[in-house]
């Protein structure tokens, strides 16, 4: 069964939304909670997306593979092609973000499923994310909530932060230590959480997917991030993709007992056996105002059948987040 949300249901309910979600009593922390501290931090920017301001538009394919159809009986993995709309993005609520700055990458991915359902994959050029539950995330937030007086983020939240908070500690250093990508087309992008894949005999198995670039994973030098301008990922790509088709290759690790499963902070050992699941084509890309990536709200929990979710508390905090920000920009706020 496809998990979904309609914008109809966002408009109606969710600007209601308050209940936690996927967590223990003692560790509430609401939808509105989060989207509201991200607005505190970066600004508002009318009718656009509170985190993830920055994007650009693609449309493509993908063509999944046999060995990943005896894991998942998901559309996805027919072998048949399936149209893509793809949005690659920048991390954060500010959509004059430079291109350089050391924050994450983002890749969302809408497949148009041969039975009319849908699915969607929201991924990050990291291999772990920031948080275990959402209070990290929300306290992050706060934390760098620019000081009125300063313009800046008071360093002693932050110190404060980074000592209450070992989970955000892993992506913190990720990104530290590993520069931006070059190009879009040249960056891997990880799906963060773990999954479940579904077969035809109702067998389930753990996974966790990438993709990754058939160009090679190209990072900026450090003389680059110097003098690289603000603005270059969005033309790069348009430009790779007049120059023919940016492929991904679709990586799927699959786990063993006590690989973590609800804890998206912790990698998965490298030793996994890995299959091919299919590759993703990328044939044209362009600015995301009017494009079709722009309307989409690129909810995780958008699933078709034979792909499920586990009960990562982050993965299912995300879907009522994004739900929140969506029906905020489409009324225009």
């Amino acid at each position: 069964m496809q998990i979904n949300k309609s914008p109809k249901w966002m408009l109606a309910g969710v600007l209601a939304l308050s209940a936690p979600l996927g967590m223990a009593a003692q560790d509430e922390v609401t939808a509105d909670q989060v989207v509201t501290a991200i607005e505190g931090t970066f600004g508002v920017t009318p009718g656009e997306r509170r985190n993830h301001t920055k994007g650009t538009c693609a449309q493509g394919e993908f063509v999944g593979s046999p060995e990943a159809a005896a894991y998942s009986k998901s559309g996805l993995f027919s072998g048949k092609s399936i149209p893509v709309i793809a949005r690659f993005s920048l991390a954060g609520g500010n959509p004059k973000a430079p291109d350089t700055a050391k924050s994450a990458r983002g890749m969302a991915l809408q497949f148009k499923l041969s039975d009319g359902g849908l699915q969607h994959m929201t991924m990050l050029n990291t291999p772990i994310f920031g948080a275990m539950q959402p209070r990290t995330f929300l306290d992050l937030m706060v934390a760098t909530k620019p000081d009125p007086a300063t313009g800046k983020p008071d360093p002693e939240k932050i110190k404060a932060f980074k000592a209450s908070h070992p989970d955000n500690l892993a992506q913190t250093e990720y990104l530290a230590n590993n520069n931006p990508p070059a190009s879009y087309a040249n960056s891997a992008f990880f799906g963060i959480h773990t999954f479940k894949f579904i077969n035809r005999e109702n067998k389930t198995t753990l996974v966790r997917w990438r993709f990754v670039p058939q160009d090679g994973v190209k990072r900026l030098t450090d003389d680059e991030l110097k003098s690289a301008p603000a603005n270059f990922l969005e033309q790069a790509l348009i430009n790779r993709a007049k120059q023919g088709p940016a492929r991904w290759n679709m990586m799927v690790s699959i786990g063993e007992p006590g690989d973590p499963e609800d804890n998206p902070t912790l990698a998965w050992p490298e030793s996994r056996r890995q299959i091919k699941a299919g590759t993703l084509t990328i044939s044209s890309a362009m600015p995301q105002k009017g494009a079709e990536c722009e309307k989409i709200n690129f909810d995780p929990l958008v699933m078709g059948d034979g792909i499920a979710p586990t009960n990562d508390p982050i993965l299912l905090f995300r879907s009522p987040a994004y739900a929140f920000s969506f029906a905020k920009r489409l009324g225009g706020l």
